[in-house]
């Protein structure tokens, strides 16, 4: 699923967030009702813009974080700990997700997506876009003699 944001409603002057299906796993085996669907927070500030998503028990190596166009897609699979697999345990509760887990966003055009950065600080992880910078400048308007 694709969260759409930043995008203007110009009759009533809001911001619409608005829900696009559509389909992207590669893998043909899994459905979308069998990927996990991780929250993320954007946050848009002055320079940048901030993805940060909670991604617990997952080795760095196996996110992918990919861009094609201004879509940005974060994949990752989560597997079970072997606490999980000692004998004789009984499961009382399951709410943990162990499987594969997608998230596609679609960001704005004004992005330097050449210099994303992306880290993992106490299980969250945090992607900075920088914003675009033009330059401004005066332009003086020359009078055409006739």
């Amino acid at each position: 699923m694709f969260k759409l944001f930043w995008v203007k409603d110009e009759e009533n002057e809001l911001d619409v967030n608005e829900e696009v299906e559509l389909e992207y796993w590669e893998d043909e085996e899994f459905t979308e009702e069998d990927m996990g669907q991780v929250s993320v927070d954007i946050l848009v500030w002055k320079d940048e813009i901030i993805v940060v998503a909670p991604i617990a028990w997952i080795d760095l190596d196996g996110i992918d974080i990919t861009l094609e166009k201004t879509i940005m897609t974060i994949k990752w699979t989560r597997k079970k700990p072997e606490v999980y697999d000692i004998e004789d345990i009984e499961l009382k509760n399951s709410e943990c997700y162990f499987w594969k887990f997608v998230r596609n966003i679609i960001l704005p055009e004004n992005l330097a997506l050449n210099k994303i950065k992306a880290i993992m600080e106490d299980n969250m992880l945090i992607i900075k876009i920088p914003k675009l910078k033009f330059n401004s400048k005066s332009i003086k308007i020359d009078r055409i003699e006739w």
